[in-house]
């Protein structure tokens, strides 16, 4: 779970001073921003059962699900899904996660 922190961590620095706009863009920053959703979804891909179980708001397949499209179609990706991802998804999940490695 450390390493999805620290990947979502890492993608807010990358993107806190963009817009949409800013971010399609910048293919640096998306690329780095695609490089941490991966490592998120493998991540996602080793947290056990009873993590899983333990923190059930946390979408485990849909990240999982995220790494496997952008590694296998990485051409199609849809920058503002992408961004929606950004600005939606992630700061919940952030959130559970640091309140659990607090415990």
């Amino acid at each position: 779970m450390q390493d999805i922190v620290e990947a979502i961590t890492r993608i807010r620095r990358y993107t806190a001073t963009h817009t949409l706009a800013s971010f399609s863009s910048d293919d640096m920053a998306i690329d780095a921003v695609v490089r941490n959703l991966e490592v998120i979804g493998e991540a996602a891909r080793h947290v056990d059962d009873a993590t899983m179980q333990r923190l059930a708001g946390v979408p485990w397949r849909e990240m999982r699900d995220l790494r496997n499209l952008l590694v296998h179609e990485y051409f199609g990706v849809s920058v503002p899904i992408i961004w929606e991802t950004i600005v939606r998804d992630l700061p919940p999940v952030l959130a559970l996660l640091l309140v659990d490695l607090e415990r």
